[in-house]
């Protein structure tokens, strides 16, 4: 029966923490990947799993380092994110210093980075166990209080930290955005965070799918004419691009 099927997935999921679509052939080898990939949507429909390029990761695996506000950050959005994630990660070139956010598209970006000798700078606890395991990425993360609705770290004393460090590159994401308001986010302290990483960078790319458009939070930390890169999902409106490309914006 499917629905036996598609609880033995979740079960599954659970124990593993994550699957790929190969392991689930063979716990399922006579069903199609295909019908596999329609029991992963619906059981991401019902907020049981995450599904990441490949495969997909319990939600249980993620609340063990985020939370439930983080989790269901990370569970909206997710084939908008995933692509942006993979158009980001492609970006990366070897012997790269960066700094990258604790956002949940940044996550996504922390599982899709490539796995070759660069040095990440990050903010972000969940994208740090990420990024974590993979051999060849150096990473630093940065120290402050931490904020529990983004499982991000965030302090005032930021500024001394970066006055000793160099990233060529900054790939970060925003809350919320619009023409007038610009890039933004929650947190003051996290914006005064994203505003110094903004100015420290050689690059800044932005993450932005589209279900940010229109929407402003408190506290603005870019605006257009601070970004070279805008990282997006295909739903983003042609009208808006255009104002990134009138300002010489690369907009992917």
């Amino acid at each position: 029966m499917k629905r036996d099927r598609v609880e033995e997935i979740a079960e599954l999921l659970d124990k593993r923490g994550k699957l790929t679509l190969e392991q689930l052939d063979d716990y399922f080898p006579h069903v199609s990947q295909m019908t596999l990939r329609r029991d992963l949507y619906q059981l991401e429909q019902e907020g049981r799993i995450i599904r990441v390029r490949g495969g997909a990761m319990s939600v249980k695996e993620v609340q063990k380092v985020s939370g439930e506000p983080y989790t269901k950050k990370t569970a909206i959005h997710t084939d908008e994110k995933i692509k942006i994630a993979q158009k980001a990660a492609r970006l990366i070139d070897e012997n790269t210093s960066l700094f990258v956010d604790g956002g949940t598209t940044s996550l996504y970006l922390a599982k899709e980075m490539p796995d070759i000798n660069i040095h990440v700078f990050t903010n972000g606890l969940a994208v740090a166990i990420e990024i974590a395991q993979k051999k060849n990425v150096h990473l630093t993360v940065l120290g402050g209080q931490v904020m529990k609705d983004n499982l991000s770290t965030a302090s005032p004393v930021a500024k001394s930290y970066f006055d000793n460090t160099n990233f060529e590159l900054a790939i970060i994401s925003a809350s919320a955005f619009t023409p007038e308001n610009g890039f933004s986010c929650a947190s003051q302290v996290e914006a005064d965070l994203l505003k110094m990483t903004r100015r420290k960078a050689k690059s800044l790319y932005m993450m932005l799918d589209s279900s940010k458009i229109g929407k402003i939070m408190p506290y603005t930390f870019a605006r257009l004419e601070d970004i070279d890169v805008l990282i997006t999902d295909d739903n983003f409106p042609q009208e808006l691009k255009d104002k990134f490309t009138a300002r010489n914006i690369v907009v992917m």
